[in-house]
């Protein structure tokens, strides 16, 4: 039997990708749709060729509906994800889990308590590049990492692409860093590999929205590793971007050409700068949270992950705000 969701709000630029993943999926179905938008969720349903329903509280309550995928506003991130566990329907959800750590803590703990699955969108960190850069950290091919810095921008607000509300800072909680900049935060954490002692960031306003359309966040560790989170949008041509450094070798994603290049004292075969192979990817987030849910498995390291993000987001929001480093330990 296949899965049945419910669409609740197509608020993010990607609702719609992610209904398609779950029309390709073999095992689920869109079966509702409910928007804080009530016309731009009608007009969801009727393309979808599902119903419509004029309340959250009444798709949750549909014995036609197993699991929910939550595009809504950020801010109301906590109230649609807990009302879907204690509904008891499993929760896949656009990142960031929430603007801030306690609403984190008490969404984590609504799904703990009512034992449904959730998984976060962190689609970066399923990537064939991020896969082999930590192949070449778990091989010490670098020595110990003391430099990372990734980036990704796009001209969104020079452009006019992006949707006005994606400028509403009470929604969003924040601009190119908490949208575009999750993915640079994530796997900067994750290319460090060591806890973050403290956060500092800095904000810009090129194109005078409400929120920042510049961005650059600095994470910094006891060790004095150090990486560098950039996001803009308002860069036409800017590569998304990987440098990972350490005392034996670096390596480089992405400038601007989808390569990985290797140059390390560690290995023979990259003592100049040489391409890496680059494995496939993992399956996707979607492809995995259907999985927990027919193993009832849980998505253990996607969720800390995703946690952290908001914290190392909350953080940057305070430094930016203060113009002080944020200190998390």
């Amino acid at each position: 039997m296949k899965i049945r969701i419910g669409k609740v709000s197509l608020w993010h630029v990607h609702a719609w990708d992610y209904i398609a993943q779950a029309q390709e999926h073999p095992d689920t179905e869109i079966a509702a749709v409910w928007d804080e938008v009530p016309q731009r969720g009608r007009e969801a349903a009727e393309r979808l060729g599902v119903p419509f329903h004029e309340t959250l509280e009444d798709l949750l309550a549909s014995d036609d509906v197993d699991a929910v995928i939550i595009d809504a506003p950020t801010n109301r991130h906590e109230e649609v994800i807990v009302a879907s566990a204690r509904a008891g329907k499993h929760i896949f959800t656009e990142k960031v889990i929430a603007q801030t750590e306690a609403e984190v803590d008490r969404i984590l703990a609504e799904v703990e308590k009512y034992g449904v699955k959730l998984t976060v969108s962190l689609p970066r960190l399923n990537d064939g590049y991020t896969l082999a850069i930590q192949d070449i950290l778990q091989r010490e091919l670098l020595g110990t990492v003391t430099y990372v810095r990734v980036r990704l921008s796009h001209d969104g607000a020079l452009a006019n692409w992006l949707p006005e509300h994606f400028y509403n800072a009470e929604q969003c909680g924040g601009g190119a860093l908490i949208d575009l900049g999750c993915h640079p935060m994530y796997l900067s954490a994750l290319f460090l590999g060591q806890p973050i002692t403290a956060v500092s960031a800095n904000f810009g306003y090129i194109t005078g929205k409400e929120v920042e359309d510049n961005a650059l966040a600095t994470l910094f560790t006891a060790s004095g590793a150090i990486a560098s989170v950039e996001a803009g949008f308002v860069n036409p041509y800017s590569p998304f971007t990987v440098e990972v450094h350490g005392i034996e070798g670096t390596v480089l994603y992405g400038t601007p050409d989808n390569q990985l290049l290797l140059r390390s004292k560690k290995d023979p075969q990259a003592t100049e700068w040489t391409p890496q192979s680059i494995p496939d990817p993992k399956v996707s987030a979607f492809e995995q949270w259907v999985s927990h849910i027919q193993k009832d498995t849980i998505a253990s390291e996607n969720i800390a992950i995703a946690a952290q993000l908001t914290r190392l987001m909350e953080a940057a929001n305070r430094s930016a705000k203060t113009g002080s480093a944020e200190r998390l330990i």
